[in-house]
């Protein structure tokens, strides 16, 4: 078994993505993915997430930040949720009319416990096999596939380490992969 990879290519990350939305619609699901690739959180710290973390009830509108605390590191950790969270979250949110202290992904039977790990990776996994090529996909794919993306677009080396707070660079080209692609870059561009 190996190591779980991001998401690299483009095409499949979409298709990915986009899996729960088109090929088998299922909000919650859809909603899972996508707040995982856009906020680069633990799959743990996903999952323990509540309605009122990211929704503001009394003024009916979402949050711009999610202020949490990292289970891993005990950290605190202050989220932007982008214009792709915040309308997944609002489709789901229409949908389900959820309560202040529901959890944001449970079971469509039972609102009052979070889904498990277990069930969060068959989400992720059933995605993956249907629009990516990669067989080393997990729930952990979707942080990675943060960051993998935002440094392919220039983010630096530095506020990576921060997000997720490695002590070096080494440990987050590990972490990404990128040691590897910066690799097999060299071997694509030289042509003796």
């Amino acid at each position: 078994m190996g190591t779980t990879q991001p998401i690299r290519k483009e095409d499949e990350l979409y298709s990915f993505r986009m899996y729960y939305a088109d090929e088998k619609p299922n909000v919650r699901n859809y909603t899972l993915i996508v707040l995982g690739l856009n906020t680069a959180l633990r799959i743990g710290d996903l999952l323990s997430l509540k309605w009122s973390s990211v929704y503001n009830f009394q003024f009916q509108s979402f949050y711009d930040h999610i202020l949490i605390h990292e289970q891993k590191t005990g950290k605190r950790n202050n989220v932007l949720l982008n214009a792709t969270a915040k309308d997944a979250l609002q489709a789901y949110f229409n949908e389900r009319s959820p309560e202040e202290s529901e959890y944001i992904f449970t079971k469509t039977t039972c609102h009052e416990k979070p889904l498990n790990r277990s069930q969060a990776y068959r989400i992720v996994k059933t995605a993956a096999v249907h629009t990516t090529q990669e067989d080393c996909i997990s729930c952990h794919s979707l942080r990675k596939t943060f960051g993998y993306h935002a440094w392919k677009q220039g983010t630096p080396p530095a506020l990576l380490m921060d997000i997720y707070n490695h002590s070096s660079y080494r440990i987050t080209q590990h972490y990404l992969g990128i040691s590897q692609d910066e690799r097999d870059e060299i071997y694509l561009k030289l042509d003796l």
